[in-house]
């Protein structure tokens, strides 16, 4: 993948513009990000942008395949530029961090059921549970996400 927001934007045939930007800018250099810190994060970037036009942008990203949203249980949305590589999460039930982790298994969908019910499968999702390093370490946990 190119390394600039504006080539995914023009490759996508999206229009290139200040709050696309800002949010693809946002989510390179904070991936698992939720829609709420994005928009803080961009309105410092740009002053006045709506809730909703972040929200816009965010769908429209997805839509064309420059952004993947996940959505680990018990979480809001959150958002990554790492796209295409059937790639997974780990989660923490702390603090509830999340750090990728590679496919688990050879190429995509990297886990193949039992019975496809003839479906043409190209994706696994998976999501890992536990407890980050530090929360390990830690008997207060700020946050407690779904066992």
């Amino acid at each position: 993948m190119d390394t600039e927001p504006r080539d995914w934007l023009r490759r996508a045939n999206l229009r290139v513009t200040a709050p696309r930007l800002a949010v693809l800018e946002t989510v390179a250099a904070h991936p698992h990000s939720d829609a709420d810190r994005i928009a803080a994060a961009v309105r410092k970037s740009l002053g006045a942008v709506s809730t909703q036009a972040v929200y816009d942008v965010l769908r429209a990203c997805v839509r064309a395949g420059i952004l993947r949203r996940i959505e680990p249980a018990g979480s809001a949305a959150l958002y990554e530029t790492r796209i295409g590589d059937n790639h997974h999460h780990l989660v923490c039930r702390g603090c509830g961090a999340v750090a990728d982790v590679d496919c688990v298994a050879g190429a995509a969908p990297c886990l193949h059921p039992d019975d496809a019910h003839g479906f043409v499968l190209d994706e696994a999702e998976v999501v890992f549970w536990g407890r980050c390093a530090a929360c390990a370490r830690s008997t207060d946990s700020p946050r407690r996400l779904p066992l």
